[in-house]
């Protein structure tokens, strides 16, 4: 209304200096479009912003780490791993769990979460062995100014009240992999945020995983996008969605499942590599179901690493990189 009465007032003083009334008209008209127009504009600008974002992350994304940042370096801090224990009412048992916490930590301050899952057979300890250098690189990164001051959580994400350890690559095991996200959700988070300093919201929570792990993180972060707001995966195993005639993987999902609503990642990143002969194609299918879903994500190759610790560390190099800037 009050542009209306503007566009008016102008018409009526064009009109009292001499101009005809087709001329106000069309000046009203070119307003009017000029406005439309620079609404439009405004709703592309939002959309491009998103769109640079993306771009940004995309910047970031490297193919392989430089060496240099698994090795020490004078003058910077590097963070050790603390050993917790937590009792979870979902697998029934203390449960162990790994966390790294930045250098200079303080209770004074409240720190985002990374979550960092294994693979199959593996545990709570796999990320925190030399073969990855997890402190390490995070150090550099923190150092340099690449990445945020961070909580880092390695739980064990094998879950299951009868078994308390995998037994073998079937259905049950895969069961109690993916009855992670119950733990996670009622047990450990609850126990990370009562232990240490965390700055609690989707945007402060981020969550990766290995394999099984990548599995799982993919499958926690589509269901609980009001946890995560940052969503990673390095060679995900398959399974996420059903495998025709594969008794062993019936799918979590289907994969019109495999998308967002209105709380969206701020950034989804799936890591892969071509030459992986466990997962085969797996990370390749998921990205052409969320290309065909128009669910946005960043895809990381690599050419020549394996099915290992050479794919994971420049999957968490790119991804340090993103969290939570």
């Amino acid at each position: 209304m009050k542009s209306k009465g503007l566009i008016a007032a102008f018409a009526a003083a064009w009109l009292a200096s001499g101009c005809t009334a087709e001329n106000a008209v069309q000046t009203e008209t070119s307003m009017q479009t000029a406005t439309a127009v620079q609404t439009e504009t405004s709703a592309e600008t939002e959309i491009t912003q998103e769109e640079i974002n993306m771009e940004q992350f995309n910047s970031i994304i490297t193919e392989l780490m430089p060496s240099e940042y698994e090795d020490k370096r004078d003058g910077v801090k590097y963070g050790e791993f603390q050993k917790h224990t937590y009792f979870s009412e979902t697998a029934g048992r203390d449960t162990n769990v790994n966390v790294l916490l930045p250098p200079d930590y303080s209770e004074d301050k409240e720190y985002p979460v990374l979550y960092i899952l294994h693979g199959f057979y593996d545990n709570e300890d796999w990320m925190t062995r030399s073969a990855v250098n997890l402190n390490i690189i995070y150090g550099n990164l923190l150092a340099e100014g690449k990445a945020e001051e961070m909580i880092i959580v390695l739980p064990y994400i094998f879950c299951d009240k009868d078994m308390p350890y995998c037994t073998g690559m079937d259905l049950a095991n895969c069961y109690a992999y993916d009855n992670f996200i119950n733990d996670l959700t009622t047990d450990l988070m609850p126990f990370a945020e009562s232990s240490f300093s965390v700055a609690k919201g989707r945007e402060n929570t981020a969550i990766t995983g290995f394999s099984m792990g990548g599995r799982e993180s993919m499958f926690i972060g589509f269901k609980r996008p009001d946890l995560f707001g940052y969503i990673g995966a390095v060679c995900p195993a398959p399974g996420l969605v059903e495998i025709p005639n594969s008794p062993m993987h019936p799918g979590q999902m289907s994969p019109e499942e495999m998308v967002f609503g209105d709380e969206k990642p701020y950034a989804f990143l799936i890591s892969s590599s071509d030459i992986d002969g466990v997962v085969g194609s797996s990370p390749n299918d998921y990205r052409s179901i969320m290309t065909e879903n128009d669910t946005e994500y960043l895809s990381h190759v690599m050419k020549t690493t394996g099915h290992d610790h050479s794919s994971v560390k420049p999957h968490l190099y790119n991804l340090l990189q993103i969290v939570f800037r």
